[in-house]
């Protein structure tokens, strides 16, 4: 993990965690390694990529309609709709391994998610642009936990004022848990690399509210 230089203020946490708030100021965020452990996260990883149904996405952003660099899915409780980039998803049942998922996932973060965005990224060219999650949908201060599996990737995170930065890398069973006021003040985004990359999934657990 690297960081720019910053200013080390408002950092009070609204969860009972052990870990470093890793957000320098406006807002939080924690890492847990191997949140799951490798035996576990391999045979997770293999039950969610032949067991999730992907999708191609496109989705209508800066004028035009294009395809998403990665496959993509969306499962939640039955009134967990959910809208952004001109797309609804409307979410599939929850299967056995995405509920075990979001009971552990849950307890942390002291909160019953009733959605899961996944993402597959392929390779290297699988990519997330850089954006906040603040939809409507999801409340003032969202609290958004997201498990890694598979290959590790960068996650970037720029101030929206500032300009900082701030770099982690996610590994295979990492939980990162966005909170607070995060989503105001930062961005962030799963850059393209050219370099050899395998499969990873991600987990982007939320609490869609009624709006």
């Amino acid at each position: 993990m690297t960081m720019g230089s910053f200013a080390y203020q408002g950092r009070q946490s609204t969860l009972n965690l052990c870990e470093e708030n890793l957000a320098p100021s406006d807002g939080e965020l924690y890492l847990i390694k191997q949140f799951y452990r490798l035996p576990e996260s391999d045979l997770l990883f293999s039950t969610l990529e032949t067991g999730l149904d992907w999708q191609e996405e496109t989705i209508f952003i800066f004028g035009k309609w294009v395809k998403v660099p990665r496959l993509m899915c969306w499962y939640g409780d039955p009134e967990a709709y959910y809208q952004y980039s001109g797309v609804k998803h409307q979410p599939k049942p929850w299967n056995a391994a995405l509920q075990s998922i979001r009971e552990k996932v849950g307890q942390p973060c002291q909160c019953t998610f009733n959605s899961v965005l996944a993402n597959l990224y392929r390779n290297g060219q699988d990519s997330m642009g850089c954006h906040a999650d603040n939809e409507k949908e999801l409340g003032h201060n969202p609290l958004i936990a997201s498990l890694s599996l598979g290959e590790e990737r960068l996650f970037k995170l720029h101030h929206k004022k500032s300009k900082d930065t701030v770099d982690i890398t996610l590994g295979h069973g990492d939980l990162l848990i966005m909170a607070g006021t995060l989503q105001h003040h930062w961005m962030h985004s799963i850059p393209k690399t050219k370099k050899f990359k395998t499969p990873r999934i991600n987990l982007t657990f939320r609490k869609i509210l009624a709006v």
